[in-house]
């Protein structure tokens, strides 16, 4: 069971100092500007957000005592149609976060071609402090807060880090009864009962595991053989490695703040995440199986084996770790977890790299068919659901494979390059409003 200490050891650590993840969104920018002929009056315009929201947010705690924490929204490109991007709490949240994150949400959108733009929020908090009703009130009171700037025809929050149902439902109900009418669209990733898609939760991950068999078998590994490694064991990761074990892989080393573990003969997932649904904070510290030895997560990125799947948070493989990665394959499964210099570096050891705009972009795909069934009061099947969700990651994944052979760039590049001139398109169609 995690201790005390365990728990205060994960707060130290994730309020601890990270690489501007804005900067390195402008970076990876830049870089795709020479491979592409947007001009520069629409690169400037690409290179800022539409608008930046900061609110404060007070709540009433369990103790009677107010706390004030800080909130954010971001709505970075509306060219393609409404904003689209989750509300993360988490200590680490920061303007230039939710900047980056709601510019990765534009690209994204876009190199899977549905038609959102970009947008991210977030509050400045650890949620594991806080206890459901706080929670809640805390929510209610954001929601207020940025209310003027949601809607289903404006922007569609959704869940993101710590955030979950629970807290797409309140932000429904806060919404609705601010404005006197039902406005189920104005968020996804809600429970089933209130409008939410079935499928949703695991959109993500199971996103992940459509990218990851595709390249694999573009390299002519088979997924049976693969060996797999997951840093990050929240909605995706867990999802991901539980989808992948059943389609055959080994799942060797799982990791997430408190800890991680190795197990050469592989884990039962489902044991796994059996434990993390009841474990303190649910995280993995504590957890025990046969043949399993503890391990760090810097440790788990130099493990030898075939896919590494980051699905924590962003910056976690750099300059300083970049060399010591063994991983044929790296499959994004969190925003921004690879910096632009760890790129050039993986790039010299023919890492083969599966971009996060690709690679997760299975949430906000199927947060579209979610507001899709809002807006036609009509819901589908789960089947119905997973094949479609399967057959737009299929088509982005060629579509940035074929480029990244025509072009000799790699997949990052290729995808930021199709994202972003799908984004210049849609200004240039719409023009600058004077």
């Amino acid at each position: 069971m995690a201790t005390r200490d365990t728990m205060r050891a994960v707060r130290e650590q994730i309020v601890k100092p990270r690489i501007n993840p804005f900067e390195m969104m402008l970076h990876q920018l830049d870089l795709a500007r020479a491979h592409t002929n947007i001009p520069g009056g629409i690169w400037e315009i690409l290179c800022r957000p539409e608008r930046a929201l900061e609110v404060s947010v007070p709540i009433t705690r369990d103790d009677g005592e107010i706390e004030v924490f800080t909130g954010y929204r971001v709505q970075y490109s509306s060219a393609r149609g409404p904003c689209k991007g989750g509300i993360r709490y988490h200590p680490g949240v920061t303007l230039d976060e939710v900047k980056a994150l709601a510019g990765w949400m534009a690209w994204k959108c876009a190199l899977v071609n549905i038609p959102y733009g970009g947008g991210k929020g977030g509050i400045a908090c650890d949620p594991t402090r806080l206890s459901e009703r706080e929670l809640e009130r805390m929510t209610r009171c954001y929601t207020a807060r940025i209310l003027p700037l949601i809607g289903p025809k404006q922007d569609i929050p959704a869940p993101d880090v710590n955030t979950n149902a629970s807290i797409m439902n309140w932000i429904v109900d806060t919404a609705s009864a601010l404005r006197g009418e039902a406005v189920p669209g104005i968020v996804t990733g809600k429970s089933i009962e209130l409008g939410g898609a079935l499928g949703r939760r695991e959109a993500t991950g199971r996103g992940v595991v459509f990218t990851a068999i595709g390249i694999l078998q573009r390299l002519g590994i088979d997924v049976t053989q693969a060996r797999i490694a997951v840093q990050g064991f929240g909605n995706v990761g867990s999802i991901a490695a539980q989808l992948l074990a059943k389609q055959g892989a080994k799942v060797v080393g799982i990791s997430d703040v408190s800890c991680g573990y190795y197990c050469p003969n592989g884990f039962d997932i489902d044991d796994v995440i059996r434990y993390v649904e009841t474990s303190p904070g649910h995280l993995l510290a504590g957890y025990s199986t046969p043949g399993m030895e503890e391990i760090t997560n810097d440790d788990l990125f130099t493990l030898d084996v075939d896919v590494l799947i980051p699905a924590a948070l962003e910056a976690q493989i750099t300059s300083r770790n970049a060399a010591n990665v063994q991983a044929k394959v790296i499959v994004e499964g969190a925003n921004g977890p690879t910096t632009p210099e760890a790129d050039l570096i993986l790039a010299e050891e023919e890492t083969v790299v599966v971009p996060d705009i690709l690679a997760n972009a299975g949430g906000v795909v199927c947060s579209y068919f979610e507001w899709v069934q809002n807006i036609q009061c009509f819901a589908w099947e789960e089947k119905e659901t997973n094949q479609r969700l399967g057959r737009v990651m299929q088509r982005a994944l060629t579509e940035v494979w074929d480029l990244s052979q025509e072009r000799q760039i790699s997949l990052r590049l290729a995808a930021f390059v199709l994202g972003v001139e799908r984004v210049a398109q849609a200004i240039r169609l719409r023009g600058v409003f004077l």
